[in-house]
């Protein structure tokens, strides 16, 4: 259910967990922790495994914020409680300062990356695939975590598609590179590819952004992981980031 957890210690801790596809209720393609609710599996099972995410993490389902993501730029920003309860918004990042909301993102090879200014207690959850990653979905998402009064971001970049498996034609290449240049790649035949999480790195080091954690596992190598490059019909697994608030010390 849980591949990783890290943790970014500051005034408040953010914690960052990323699934994999095990132990949940879902079955087939979907087998079995699905959590997407748009790719064809039965609702009431993606809902049980949304469950069980919450309770594994230490949330309540009602405290699990999903976005409709749809490759691009916007960021929805938490500033309530009473936001969770409006209707998924159309979103490829979320940010909030509140303790106890877990931010979700999900993906089936695009890259999760989670940030946070733990001191000011200030996180994000971004999705960035090869479109979102090209329109700008990171330094967008860091300005908006800078306006709200972050300045020692910290970075954990999930599992995503390798650039060895991410291949490309060469226009694709080429258009993408004119944006990005560190996007471009050479696959594991030698064809043209793009590294999409190699990308978003080095536009989180370009914004001055700390990168704690990058992951080296690759959804299509990986069976681990739901991947729709290697079967088209298949779920997503997250990447979730939240805050709790630390308890005082007091000393006698």
């Amino acid at each position: 259910m849980l591949r990783s957890r890290f943790v970014i210690p500051g005034r408040r801790t953010a914690h960052v967990a990323f699934t994999d596809r095990h132990g949940g209720y879902s079955n087939g393609d979907f087998a079995s922790f699905n959590l997407a609710r748009h790719v064809g599996d039965d609702d009431e099972l993606v809902a049980a495994n949304r469950a069980a995410l919450a309770q594994v993490i230490g949330l309540s389902g009602e405290r699990l914020s999903f976005v409709s993501q749809v490759h691009g730029t916007n960021v929805r920003t938490i500033t309530e409680e009473s936001d969770l309860r409006q209707t998924a918004a159309e979103a490829d990042a979320q940010t909030t300062s509140l303790a106890g909301i877990g931010l979700v993102i999900m993906v089936a090879d695009c890259t999760p990356i989670m940030l946070a200014d733990a001191e000011s207690g200030i996180i994000a959850a971004v999705h960035a695939g090869r479109q979102g990653m090209a329109a700008g979905v990171v330094p967008t998402t860091v300005a908006h975590m800078r306006e709200a009064g972050a300045e020692e971001i910290h970075a954990v970049i999930g599992p995503s598609v390798c650039p060895r498996c991410y291949e490309v034609s060469a226009e694709l290449r080429t258009e993408v590179a004119e944006i990005e240049p560190t996007a471009a790649s050479v696959s594991v035949t030698g064809t043209p590819a793009l590294d999409v999480a190699g990308a978003t790195a080095e536009q989180l080091r370009r914004e001055g952004v700390t990168i704690d954690h990058f992951s080296r596992t690759c959804t299509k190598e990986s069976e681990d992981l739901f991947s729709y490059r290697r079967q088209q019909r298949t779920g997503r697994f997250a990447g979730i980031i939240w805050l709790q608030e630390e308890n005082p010390t007091t000393h006698p």
